[in-house]
């Protein structure tokens, strides 16, 4: 049996997974406390704009257990080089030996959080959807894009980034999946517009503010994945009718729900976990004119949904 596959073999059989579902059902597993997840492994290279992102878990009773490395340098595409790369690997329960080594290059770790996004989307976001709004430019905005038509058939979308011309590179992609995208004057503008907006930025410093956001709008957060990165005011998950977290545990330490109760503003048992919400063990939203905010910081659950599911159409054929 093989066990080593490349990008170009994962992406070849990547369509044929429905990774939102997958992703769904990791969520829900992890939150019954079925899942095995260990704290992340994380360096840090500030000087050269980077981060390596080491996660790995094990659902109980499995065959399998997967380790996932991920990096992210943000400066590389001025030399040509793409921002994420990474792997995983999937390994036996039984044995410790290593079934198969999925050379992705950060591309599954991308879906898997886009996923994530559809799958808070879907659960969250109110009714009757006028525009959507992306604030970022990257991969995960485009990404974020693709998985949000799955879900919803809003088709308008507002999009914003700090530099025009990538604005209008993101637009343009976006545009080719089917939506009618307008280009935000300022964030003020795409809140004002969007009622289910999606945060996919390395900010450390915060974009979306209380006062910007409209009565009866969803936020999924996903750009915040460190203790030092910081995309919603904390005064904004304070304003907030529902705040949820993929990870109650990793909230402690990332994400824009540990810095809300950092700033004192934010009460932890006031949180909810996602796969609660998905599961009925929670109350989601109740109104269309709740705001509610998803801080997703990524799961290693996550990336076991996605290498099972990928590996089992790569051995499929």
């Amino acid at each position: 049996m093989r066990t080593v596959y490349t990008r170009a073999e994962i992406d070849a059989v990547l369509p044929r997974v429905d990774a939102t579902e997958a992703v769904a059902q990791g969520f829900v597993a992890f939150s019954k406390g079925d899942v095995e997840v260990a704290p992340v492994g994380e360096l840090l290279f500030p000087e050269n704009s980077g981060e390596l992102h080491i996660k790995f878990g094990a659902i109980r009773g499995d065959d399998v257990f997967v380790v996932k490395l991920a990096t992210g340098f943000f400066n590389n595409p001025t030399i040509g080089l793409p921002p994420f790369n990474g792997c995983m690997i999937v390994l036996s329960q039984k044995t410790g030996v290593i079934d198969a080594v999925l050379l992705e290059e950060g591309e599954l770790t991308n879906h898997r959080t886009a996923a994530a996004g559809a799958v808070a989307a879907k659960a969250l976001a109110p009714g009757n959807l006028r525009a959507i709004g992306i604030v970022g430019t990257g991969v995960q905005a485009r990404l974020q894009a693709d998985y949000l038509r799955r879900v919803t058939d809003c088709r308008d979308l507002f999009i914003w980034g700090r530099r025009p011309e990538a604005t209008e590179h993101a637009a343009a992609d976006i545009g080719r999946m089917g939506f009618q995208v307008f280009i935000a004057k300022g964030l003020d503008e795409l809140c004002e517009r969007s009622r289910l907006i999606v945060t996919t930025t390395p900010a450390e410093h915060p974009l979306l503010t209380a006062s910007m956001v409209r009565p009866g709008t969803h936020i999924t957060a996903m750009g915040s994945d460190t203790a030092e990165k910081n995309e919603l005011a904390a005064e904004l998950l304070e304003l907030a009718d529902l705040v949820v977290a993929d990870s109650l545990a990793q909230s402690e330490f990332r994400g824009e729900i540990y810095q809300a109760c950092k700033a004192g503003v934010l009460q932890r048992k006031t949180v909810v976990e996602l796969g609660t919400v998905l599961s009925g063990a929670a109350v989601g939203r109740t109104s269309d004119a709740q705001i509610t905010i998803a801080d997703l910081t990524g799961v290693a659950v996550q990336d076991i949904a996605i290498a099972k599911a990928v590996l089992r159409e790569l051995r499929s054929n």
